[in-house]
């Protein structure tokens, strides 16, 4: 969850049990048995049911679910997120949010956050059908690839009558079905691996071998490299993208995210090292981590996780200045 310390200027709020409720106090208020969120004023985080519906809003909140949303958000500068995988990964892109548009003394940009458990286990049971060693144990949980589009497509129309500025989805396999889930939005929905792109062709880099053009890293799960949206937009902006050959992918990220999952983080930390090192002696610039299991695992002062990006931060800066932009406009 949250730091401490980001909770200084902000509300705080229990996500999980506190739904469609609007702060409009300035008192901060701790828990000592919950753990808390800092959100901005008018910010609103959404927890959908076991049907995957929006509950009804505690009395008072002003907010009587799907019906009422375009009267979520009095600014017009709000972010919408769709959360993914997991809660925890919404958190932490909330928190990349808070700490990049909170600058400086600025207020945080206010947002809703649209949060699903059917959603998450969907997401997760697709993930590691990708994984031989888990794909058995997953064997009673068939996918229908159209519910999760259907899914995900339901919390944007609901963000977007909600009055959002732009959409985003922080989470890496949600963005297999990006393009039919953002077909027809009335708003911007971005990528993240456009804002990854992106970001990185500002950035002017010089190819590692002379003559050699500019070589990106990308380490994720089979999932997300199967479903090449990542390959794809690196390219578009010029760079050859490498991937982790099939033995690196068995005997190292594989393993290694399989040992994240049995709480083994010695041998998650060798094992990603490996998978690293076989990638940058390729003569990458970075690495892309496209996987949240992989973020965790280094510790932040090790030498190798230096030279790796994660795109979840090119996510949030992009969105903090597209919400900034589009306030000066109106």
């Amino acid at each position: 969850m949250f730091d401490r310390s980001l909770a200084m200027p902000f509300h705080t709020m229990n996500p999980f049990h506190i739904l469609g409720h609007v702060n409009t106090g300035r008192t901060l208020h701790k828990s000592r048995l919950q753990p808390v969120l800092a959100i901005p004023p008018s910010s609103i985080l959404l927890h959908t049911d076991e049907s995957g519906k929006f509950p009804n809003s505690k009395k008072g909140s002003g907010l009587t679910g799907r019906d009422s949303s375009d009267s979520l958000l009095s600014q017009a500068n709000a972010v919408g997120i769709i959360g993914g995988i997991s809660v925890i990964s919404a958190s932490n892109f909330l928190k990349k949010l808070v700490q990049g548009s909170s600058q400086e003394g600025n207020d945080c940009i206010p947002f809703v956050l649209c949060s699903n458990p059917i959603l998450n286990k969907e997401l997760l049971s697709h993930e590691r059908n990708s994984f031989p060693s888990l794909s058995r144990q997953n064997e009673s949980f068939p996918l229908d690839h159209s519910a999760i589009v259907e899914n995900l497509r339901s919390k944007r129309l609901f963000l977007e009558k909600s009055g959002v500025r732009c959409i985003v989805m922080p989470c890496h396999i949600s963005h297999s079905w990006h393009d039919e889930v953002s077909k027809g939005c009335s708003v911007p929905f971005l990528h993240m691996g456009e804002c990854v792109a992106m970001e990185l062709k500002e950035a002017k880099l010089k190819p590692r071998e002379a003559g050699s053009p500019l070589r990106i890293g990308l380490l994720a799960t089979n999932a997300t490299l199967t479903a090449g949206f990542y390959q794809e937009k690196l390219q578009s902006e010029g760079f050859e993208v490498v991937l982790p050959d099939k033995a690196t992918m068995e005997h190292a990220v594989i393993p290694a995210i399989e040992a994240v999952n049995r709480k083994d983080m010695e041998g998650a930390q060798n094992l990603l090292r490996i998978a690293l090192q076989v990638l940058l002696v390729r003569a990458v610039n970075t690495v892309i981590l496209a996987s949240d299991d992989m973020h965790n695992v280094l510790p932040q002062d090790d030498p190798l996780l230096k030279k790796c990006i994660d795109p979840m931060d090119a996510l949030a800066r992009s969105a903090i200045k597209w919400v900034q932009t589009a306030g000066k406009g109106t």
